[in-house]
């Protein structure tokens, strides 16, 4: 509360990211944290991803704006169009991803009031935002609820070769930002600093601001450029900003560590030191070498150092490989640790904790389905016998011409995870070749997908992916109110929430019990990594990327094992049984290994 009335008083704006998955059993804890926030903290934003927020801001009567974060993958014309009806909404994140072409088409298509925010600095996850659930199906920890351990940044080997094939440079649009503010949709500039300190803050601030207000200024460019490159960040990429010169921000060979790369380990074991290319202060925070490699630790600078003196490095335990690189992580200058105290000076007093908040979430009551339950099996390909049960096909060209009228009838019609711009028109024609063959019934992997069902949606039956992570009874209830009439669970709940969701849930509800779910689906793939081969990690565990469309899939060699499970969903309430029957490269070999996910833990 004190940090935001220091905020108002200096004109700075504060947003407080609530941007994260709600399980059933937290919607009366965040219920009460927004209540607190809207009573005595009076943020001017909350950023979310949640369906349930939607729902538990109407309930709170939360006055502040509401922004949808990048996570909610909606950044495509359509979807702009229509969340602006449906939802409480002020500001939009657009995905990373994006070419500026891109952007600008969703900024053409964005109705008055609704404004864009733009990420134009920042690390980079590999996978699209919103479609990553590596960390979580590896270890529980969730991307989704802000607690990635980013698997993709370990050393993969193919072959016999170890590299980095996930590890993202950081995003910099640096100087090509002024493309950007000719677009008046776009009313901020977001960077990302997740775990970063106030250096990295002020330096790229710092570098931003010169460009926006003397971008036209040969010196104040200079400037700009050289704070951006003293921040303490990886090295940085445009990504697809150009699409005329897109750079891929996955190259095995580039130095990915987080950090000034300050030089690398000499000497021998007992006298090991590095030249660092800067000066060094007192303070400086330093980490020698990778996590995940040996050696690894965190010094902190006792002195100043000139560049390229001598520092030396106490032994390790393990010992630190010759060559092993050293980064400047974190300093802080003494000119910033001032402005710091002097900002400390200003907090107001302490008026006492907040008050607790007695608030309670209102549930939908549960909709009693006279349906069946069934088993859906969902293919890349037409199968060749289509066996008992229902089937379900991904949405393409090549499935739309190969499959026979009986099954282009019956299937269940699945569209991809992500939609960027340049694929609404494609698959809003798929869509209609579907509908023309008497294709009626849908999965849409994002909740926004349904904007693209404006001809003939009332004669469509539409239900929700598990891509679209509803977690939730009352992300449910959103769901139902954008016309779904049912929907297919998030896979990373735990076993208690499964179970749980039927009893107030407002729509007839499905669960994928088995094939091969992806570890994440991305834009982009390592020049030097071989599609439909297999990788492993250093702890053994194997996977393979494939791409369908413009995407990259990449697959776990062990599938998501939940049938033992199908009797206990079916007496909670459950309907629809998924299974993901992904075709599998004859160089991979499924292992058999449990998997459960997190059906036997939790979802952390």
């Amino acid at each position: 509360r004190a940090l935001v009335e220091l905020a108002h008083a200096k004109g700075t704006r504060v947003y407080v990211t609530l941007n994260t998955l709600v399980t059933p059993g937290e919607l009366d804890a965040a219920g009460r944290m927004l209540d607190q926030l809207n009573r005595h903290v009076h943020p001017d934003a909350v950023i979310v991803q949640d369906l349930a927020l939607a729902q538990l801001v109407r309930q709170t009567g939360f006055a502040g704006e509401v922004h949808w974060s990048t996570l909610s993958n909606m950044g495509y014309p359509a979807a702009l169009r229509l969340v602006q009806e449906k939802l409480p909404i002020d500001s939009l994140v657009l995905p990373r991803e994006l070419t500026v072409d891109e952007i600008k088409a969703a900024a053409a298509a964005c109705p008055p009031g609704l404004n864009l925010e733009v990420f134009i600095h920042g690390a980079l996850c590999y996978g699209v935002s919103g479609r990553c659930y590596w960390s979580s199906f590896l270890g529980g920890k969730s991307g989704l609820r802000g607690r990635c351990v980013q698997p993709c940044r370990r050393v993969y080997a193919q072959g016999r070769e170890g590299r980095r094939f996930f590890s993202c440079l950081d995003l910099s649009i640096d100087v090509l930002v002024k493309v950007l503010m000719g677009i008046p949709q776009i009313r901020a500039w977001k960077i990302e600093g997740r775990k970063k300190g106030p250096h990295y803050v002020y330096y790229v601030v710092t570098g931003y601001r010169l460009l926006r207000d003397h971008g036209g200024d040969p010196q104040a460019k200079k400037d700009a450029l050289h704070f951006l490159s003293r921040a303490l960040g990886r090295p940085g990429t445009h990504y697809y900003f150009l699409p005329q010169r897109p750079q891929n921000p996955v190259n095995a060979g580039e130095q990915t560590g987080s950090g000034l790369l300050l030089g690398r380990v000499k000497g021998g074991a007992r006298q090991l030191f590095f030249n660092p290319q800067v000066e060094l202060l007192p303070g400086d925070l330093l980490r020698v070498g990778y996590e995940d490699a040996p050696g690894h630790r965190i010094e902190r600078v006792g002195r100043s150092l000139p560049k390229g003196g001598r520092y030396s490095l106490p032994p390790a335990a393990g010992g630190v490989p010759k060559g092993t690189p050293v980064f400047l992580i974190d300093r802080r200058e003494k000119a910033l640790e001032e402005r710091i105290k002097a900002l400390e000076a200003e907090l107001p007093a302490a008026t006492g904790p907040v008050p607790l908040s007695s608030f309670r979430a209102k549930l939908p009551a549960a909709m009693r389905t006279l349906l069946k339950s069934s088993e859906l099996k969902v293919y890349r390909r037409p199968p060749r016998q289509l066996g008992h049960g229902r089937i379900g096909l991904w949405l393409s060209p090549e499935n739309l011409e190969n499959a026979p009228e009986k099954s282009v009838r019956q299937a269940w019609w699945w569209l991809s995870p992500t939609i960027f711009p340049d694929d609404e028109a494609p698959i809003r024609e798929l869509i209609r070749q579907a509908f023309s063959r008497g294709g009626r019934t849908f999965v849409l992997n994002d909740p926004w997908q349904v904007s693209l069902f404006d001809a003939g949606g009332s004669k469509a039956r539409l239900w929700a992916g598990p891509f679209c992570n509803l977690a939730n009874p009352l992300a449910l209830e959103t769901a139902a109110s954008l016309g779904f009439s049912g929907a297919i669970v998030s896979p990373e709940l735990a076993a208690e929430d499964f179970l749980k969701l039927p009893r107030c849930s407002p729509l007839p509800l499905g669960v994928v019990v088995g094939g091969n779910w992806p570890l994440c689906v991305a834009r982009a793939a390592a020049a030097d990594l071989h599609i439909d081969a297999p990788f492993r990690s250093p702890k053994g565990e194997e996977a393979w990327t494939t791409r369908y469309g413009s995407l990259y899939w990449v697959f776990p060699n062990w599938r998501l094992e939940l049938r033992d499970q199908v009797e206990n969903l079916r007496r909670a309430g459950y309907v629809l049984f998924a299974h993901l029957m992904e075709p599998v490269p004859k160089s991979v070999q499924l292992k058999d290994r449990p998997g459960l996910w997190n059906w036997e833990g939790e979802l952390v």
